[in-house]
């Protein structure tokens, strides 16, 4: 329990200070964000305590309960399906479509910083991503061209494939933003190996591209076994309650604080 609290405890007794300029920030990922709303209002959405940490200029969420990294034969581009549990297309590369046309059409300003909040379903829901480990970090990034530039997204069906392949298209689509991943929580409902080993390749991806990682099952407050015991940081093992969503929520805040200080 102490290595939960131990950080977290502290950033909730801080006032933190303010970033030079307002940032205009942009979030995807699964349920856990998906809880916050779109508008980043919904107090067990991590989301919204980073935003009220971080006061930035907009801050608007993308996310599906549901969604995956990892995509399917099937999977397409879908800018309207909303169905809140697994799907073929319920995937982040859709989401990263949705923020796309928004911006397009001027509902979205360009962000300045997206943070991308998934892989539970990849692990959790492995038998319906067969394929999602049958490609390490080091094979994922074998051709110099990736994915996004040399494969349609029904023929990225690894998870290593698929960060890179939605990270890229970010990068393409926003250049002048900052990428920020953060791994999957620990969960009562996931076996804490495949948890690491679904973070791992997160993390390798990010290292391999030099964008930031927030390993959550390590930093977060989320400690399955002590979960296991009484819920008090998620009400069901795997999704955050209030005190979860608003210890994570100020956690991601003062890392982005950190990380664009070095900038």
């Amino acid at each position: 329990m102490m290595r939960c609290v131990s950080v977290l405890a502290l950033l909730l007794a801080l006032a933190l200070p303010a970033l030079g300029q307002p940032l205009d920030i942009v979030v995807l990922g699964d349920s856990n964000t998906w809880l916050g709303g779109d508008d980043c209002s919904k107090p067990r959405g991590w989301n919204t305590w980073f935003k009220e940490a971080l006061q930035p200029a907009s801050c608007r969420s993308y996310a599906r309960s549901g969604a995956t990294w990892t995509h399917t034969p099937a999977t397409k581009r879908n800018l309207v399906q909303d169905i809140g549990v697994l799907g073929d297309d319920n995937v982040v590369y859709n989401q990263i479509e949705r923020l796309k046309e928004a911006h397009e059409k001027g509902r979205q300003p360009a962000p300045q910083l997206i943070v991308v909040a998934a892989g539970t379903n990849d692990a959790w829901f492995a038998e319906k991503r067969p394929h999602a480990f049958d490609k390490t970090v080091a094979q994922a990034f074998t051709q110099q061209e990736g994915p996004a530039a040399s494969k349609s997204v029904n023929e990225v069906l690894t998870l290593a494939e698929a960060v890179r392949y939605d990270c890229e298209l970010l990068m393409e689509a926003f250049p002048d933003a900052r990428l920020l991943l953060l791994t999957p929580l620990q969960s009562t409902a996931v076996t804490a190996e495949l948890i690491s080993r679904t973070g791992d390749i997160i993390e390798g991806c990010g290292r391999k591209m030099e964008l930031a990682v927030i390993r959550m099952d390590h930093d977060g407050c989320v400690c399955a076994t002590d979960e296991r015991v009484k819920k008090r940081y998620t009400y069901d093992g795997t999704h955050t309650s209030e005190e979860g969503a608003r210890r994570n929520g100020y956690l991601v805040a003062q890392r982005v604080r950190e990380m664009m200080k070095t900038e």
